[in-house]
């Protein structure tokens, strides 16, 4: 009998897509929830191979990123775009439907 995939471990697979990593990051901004937000970048750094194959600049931006989410429930933009940056996404903005 196959093994069925995990939700999670699905999910990891389906991030190493930078097109469904950006598609799912965009859907964790829209719900404007810090733990999401924290949560799903962990996710997106597993699929890229996780924090130990991060440069060490990228390393301090997404701990002070984790921090702030974990502190104050909040982010600086500027912190996030850098993030995203070199996970290879960005932010865009549309005009609402």
């Amino acid at each position: 009998m196959p093994r069925s995939t995990s939700y999670h471990e699905k999910l990891i697979q389906d991030l190493q897509d930078p097109l469904e990593a950006a598609a799912y990051i965009e859907v964790v901004l829209e719900e404007g929830d810090a733990k999401m937000l924290s949560k799903a970048l962990k996710n997106i750094i597993e699929a890229r191979g996780g924090v130990d194959r991060l440069s060490a600049q990228v390393k301090e931006l997404y701990n002070k990123l984790d921090q702030m989410l974990l502190e104050k429930g909040e982010i600086e933009f500027y912190s996030l775009n850098s993030l995203l940056d070199a996970l290879g996404l960005h932010l865009a903005v549309t005009v609402k439907p």
